[in-house]
């Protein structure tokens, strides 16, 4: 296989989803070779190639019955910007839309807009320094009030204000939304942005519901949990951490939808109760994002009432190492960016850790098809996808590390440097293949001389927005954490905003910024602002894969595995779930048949 095969397919792909043009596209194929009729081959086959196979075929709207939806990590909020978790947008998408949202192949399938802005038509333009999209007409909101280019401006700046401290602020920085008609709208960006597509899925806001919450108020929103949105169901019911209900809305702007006359999702229990209750009883249709341990799912997929599908994508489960000190209060902050961490920062014990940490124990005996081990966080698609290997598995290794830089066994083995102690306390979600994956480290960690204390919490509060309590993600009081980051794109360039030094996560912006370690370094900082305004894929992918390197080098976290979006559907229900985005990004176009 050709050295440039990754980054010729990855050039395809940008020109199939209409993000690489024709000319930039034969400039990117010369560079690697490609002679121009070869070229213009590769070009023609790649967009004639249908960029997604679903097709919906209800040819009325309604008729479905009530579509019954168990989400073991029940919804806390129905607005997506307010929430690190992807339960709440799962059910927000019910209720409010995005411009666009994610086909089956990560190319934008139109859902506000009447097509996809592309060089070809004129919407992106060629210094990359705008995209100008047409809104669909005779959309209306839930409250019979017309949708307009007012609503698509107005949402851009609710969420590019910093004190509206939205979780997605990254996608609208340095983003200015111009109405040019009632039905026409042109972002225009600071400086070139070949990465545009994250704003197109992010959910519109209503202006009239929201204009009086700009900035500090955001969270007092009633829309926050009262939606009133442009989607294909309207809300009829919500108990935060229990309940959603809604009813199909009569007058949804595409035809012959929704499918369900309703539809309620279901929280709590856990991810294996949650599959059987699909795949065994069929008491659901749908349960989502399931972890079980895969030899229990195999044994209820021998069953014929449902299937599991697994949506391939980028999402990476991955330990983060707290780099402030959760112990110890600044200025009334626990993990202050004002303080450091007391043992962290060491390398050895940073690479004590990675060699302590066994990927193919955990794929073995715990995640199976639900888990590709992976030492990198950047994976996917094959462009992105670094060489490097990472520190393998070895625990004699973490023992002269920690020997050599004095971090001596104490009683019952344990160590310590001085009055400082080697213990660490290791958070995460509950759900039974995240605590086996934490004993499997513990083990190893114990063995090497490391006091590791395991604490779960509810995914519900884990994952919540709540910036009131310490036991939230974003809050991180531990010294490691583990959880999945969804990808939300191809392009990783947001993925990866993730380690900025300006995303770091604080009480000032109620820890809803997205850097939860903390961490710092102005070689990825200005790395990562450089690629932003690359608009030569092949120069930008090498970016980006470095930033990667950079970050995964430094030890400040440590990747486990690729997870696919996983989820158990009852036999009949046809929904097209793309491992790039929300599985409920097309939920206007789910059926029941047979």
């Amino acid at each position: 296989m050709s050295d440039d095969e990754n980054p010729l397919r990855e050039c395809l792909a940008q020109a199939r989803r209409g993000a690489l043009g024709r000319r930039a596209f034969f400039d990117a194929a010369a560079r690697l070779g490609v002679a121009a009729p070869v070229a213009a081959g590769l070009l023609g086959a790649a967009r004639a190639q249908a960029s997604d196979a679903f097709v919906y075929r209800p040819a009325r709207r309604g008729g479905g019955g009530v579509l019954r939806i168990l989400s073991w990590q029940a919804p806390t909020i129905l607005n997506q910007h307010f929430s690190s978790g992807s339960k709440d947008v799962l059910a927000s998408r019910f209720f409010y839309e995005p411009l666009a949202a994610y086909d089956l192949d990560g190319s934008l399938h139109p859902v506000l807009i009447t097509e996809v802005p592309t060089f070809d038509n004129g919407g992106v333009a060629r210094d990359g320094r705008s995209v100008t999209c047409k809104l669909k007409r005779g959309v209306i909101w839930h409250d019979g009030e017309p949708f307009t280019a007012d609503d698509v401006v107005f949402s851009t700046e609710f969420v590019a204000n910093p004190e509206t401290a939205a979780f997605t602020v990254g996608s609208a920085q340095g983003v200015t939304a111009r109405k040019l008609d009632t039905h026409t709208v042109r972002f225009e960006f600071a400086a070139p942005r070949p990465a545009w597509t994250d704003l197109f899925v992010l959910q519109v806001l209503p202006k009239k519901h929201f204009a009086a919450y700009m900035g500090a108020k955001s969270r007092e929103a009633p829309g926050n949990l009262k939606p009133v949105g442009t989607g294909p169901y309207r809300l009829t019911d919500f108990r935060p951490g229990d309940l959603v209900r809604g009813e199909a809305n009569a007058a949804y702007h595409m035809p012959n939808r929704p499918h369900f006359d309703a539809f309620e999702i279901k929280g709590g229990g856990d991810s294996l109760s949650a599959a059987r209750a699909v795949l065994q009883t069929g008491d659901f249709d749908l349960a989502w994002m399931i972890t079980a341990e895969d030899e229990l799912l195999k044994r209820l997929e021998a069953g014929s009432r449902g299937r599991l599908h697994f949506a391939q994508g980028g999402d990476t489960e991955y330990i983060m190492l707290n780099h402030t000190d959760p112990w110890t209060e600044v200025a009334g902050e626990r993990s202050s960016p004002a303080s450091r961490h007391p043992f962290l920062l060491d390398p050895a014990v940073r690479q004590a850790l990675a060699h302590l940490i066994d990927r193919d124990a955990i794929q073995r005996f715990v995640m199976g098809r639900n888990g590709i081990p992976t030492a990198n966080f950047l994976n996917n698609p094959a462009a992105f996808n670094s060489r490097r290997k990472g520190l393998p598995y070895d625990p004699a290794r973490a023992n002269m590390l920690l020997d050599a830089a004095g971090w001596a066994r104490g009683p019952g083995g344990m160590r310590a440097k001085g009055a400082q102690r080697l213990k660490m306390v290791f958070h995460t979600s509950t759900s039974s293949p995240r605590q086996k994956v934490q004993a499997i480290i513990k083990s190893s960690a114990q063995a090497a001389g490391i006091e590791m204390e395991l604490k779960g919490t509810s995914p519900a509060v884990y994952f919540s927005g709540d910036h009131g309590n310490p036991d939230t993600s974003g809050r991180f009081v531990a010294d490691l954490q583990m959880h999945t980051i969804t990808r939300g794109g191809t392009d990783p360039g947001r993925f990866l905003e993730l380690f900025c030094s300006w995303q770091v996560t604080a009480k000032a912006n109620k820890w809803l910024h997205r850097n939860l370690a903390r961490w710092r370094n102005d070689e990825y900082d200005r790395l990562y602002k450089a690629a932003e305004s690359e608009l030569d894929p092949l120069k930008r992918a090498a970016m980006l894969t470095r930033l990667n390197d950079i970050v995964c080098d430094s030890l400040a976290i440590q990747p486990l595995f690729v997870r696919p979006k996983l989820t158990a559907l009852l036999n009949g229900i046809h929904a097209p779930i793309s491992g790039w985005g929300v599985e409920t990004g097309r939920i206007h176009d789910w059926y029941r048949a047979g």
